[in-house]
């Protein structure tokens, strides 16, 4: 009985271990500029991760004190999380398994559309009232001055490879045939009927393209691009903690066996 809880208590260690990269990519999404301007999962990851360092820490100190119903409560609990944390991760994959940019011409940067995403992806960004929110958190940010800094000449700039962000949301669509003065300023545009988006361009550098379709798609873009990587770790992760989980119940399962049979073993003699 004594070396299964060990072995039980080891293994709760390791699961509030694995919480850590899970509670990590929480943080690194909410850090990112455009994760923190829509705020959609990095809170669920945030929240995910904490409950499974607490049930951990719960069935460490079950494994430790040798309190049963705690170690049952664990197992329990655990079991929960795993399912929704696997629940989070094939949700995750299905929304961003679509959308990708559109080449154009002599443009290194590629164009992005909204209808190309999730149904569920487009509801975040087709609301009037949720997109003012996130168009001016986004106005806030440095992601379109910094390319001012960064190029200085048409050709630099249209071989640069931009984030999807930077393509949809700080220039105008290359469809209207605006002319480069800088990476955040154009002027003349040859049709203004080639894209619904034209007419919506502005050089106030608060504007620019925050009220595009492209800037909607854009985002959508850039959010799945970082989610994708966040699945990844979150994948492995719930693979680690549910290979955890099986050897528990194993652990458990035999130290339940001992006690049985040490009983026995007394009553016998």
């Amino acid at each position: 009985m004594a070396l299964s809880n060990n072995v039980i208590g080891a293994i709760n260690f390791v699961a509030m271990l694995l919480s850590i990269p899970i509670i990590g990519t929480g943080i690194w999404l909410a850090n990112q500029p455009d994760n923190s301007c829509v705020k959609i999962f990095q809170w669920p990851v945030i929240t995910l991760g904490v409950l499974i360092l607490v049930v951990a820490l719960a069935g460490f100190i079950g494994a430790f004190w040798r309190i049963p119903w705690l170690l049952m409560a664990y197992l329990v609990a655990m079991l929960v999380l795993i399912i929704l944390l696997a629940c989070l991760v094939i949700f995750i994959y299905a929304v961003t398994i679509r959308g990708s940019g559109h080449a154009e011409p002599s443009r290194a940067y590629l164009e992005y559309r909204l209808e190309d995403f999730s149904v569920w992806l487009q509801r975040r960004v087709r609301s009037s009232y949720k997109w003012e929110r996130i168009k001016t958190c986004l106005s806030s940010t440095q992601i379109c001055p910094e390319l001012n800094q960064s190029y200085s000449s048409a050709m630099d700039f249209f071989n640069a490879h931009l984030s999807p962000i930077e393509s949809g949301c700080c220039k105008p669509p290359t469809a209207c045939g605006y002319t480069f003065v800088n990476p955040t300023n154009w002027i003349s545009p040859i049709s203004n009927i080639a894209d619904p988006d034209c007419v919506q361009w502005n050089n106030d550098q608060n504007q620019l393209c925050y009220s595009c379709n492209s800037c909607k798609a854009g985002l959508l873009a850039n959010l799945e691009q970082e989610w994708r990587k966040a699945d990844i770790i979150l994948l492995i992760t719930l693979i680690a903690l549910i290979c955890v989980y099986v050897v528990g119940c194993c652990a458990f399962r035999n130290a339940k066996t001992e006690d049985l049979f040490r009983k026995y073993r007394q009553g016998y003699s």
